[in-house]
């Protein structure tokens, strides 16, 4: 069973550190074959949320303080499940931990997330509503959409 956490990035060790890149790198770089920067200087304020199996981190996602990402909205990103593991509800257990984290970090704020449009129904179940039309993130469609 997957096991998930929190830190924050001074809280991170180099191995945590060095497999968190590795897997943002994995899929999002390689993977989804998009040439961007990943390393964005958002890490060193942000909430890391660790899924570990075993000894392996293999689900991660940000959280972002209002003002950073989007002036209004605490924000959830780089949210990734290794690819060997998706299919087995992960993905969902991760984005309900996040919430869950955000609710106690940052309580009463809204949530928006930068979410790849075949996603979408994805994020429907976890209460995130399309705010907008499609729009090009790195020349992968993208759709904005903001939970309570």
């Amino acid at each position: 069973m997957v096991q998930f956490s929190t830190k924050k990035f001074k809280e991170l060790d180099t191995k945590e550190l060095h497999d968190v890149f590795a897997l943002r790198s994995e899929v999002f770089v390689v993977e989804q074959m998009c040439v961007y920067q990943d390393i964005d200087g958002k890490d060193t304020d942000a909430f890391h949320v660790l899924g570990h199996l075993e000894n392996e981190i293999i689900a991660y996602a940000r959280i972002v303080n209002r003002g950073v990402s989007y002036p209004d909205y605490i924000a959830i990103g780089r949210i990734v499940v290794a690819k060997q593991k998706r299919g087995q509800q992960i993905g969902h257990d991760l984005v309900t931990f996040c919430l869950e984290q955000v609710k106690k970090i940052f309580p009463e704020q809204k949530i928006k997330i930068s979410a790849q449009a075949h996603l979408e129904q994805f994020y429907n179940k976890h209460g995130f509503e399309k705010m907008g039309a499609v729009y090009l993130e790195d020349g992968i469609p993208h759709i904005a959409m903001t939970v309570k």
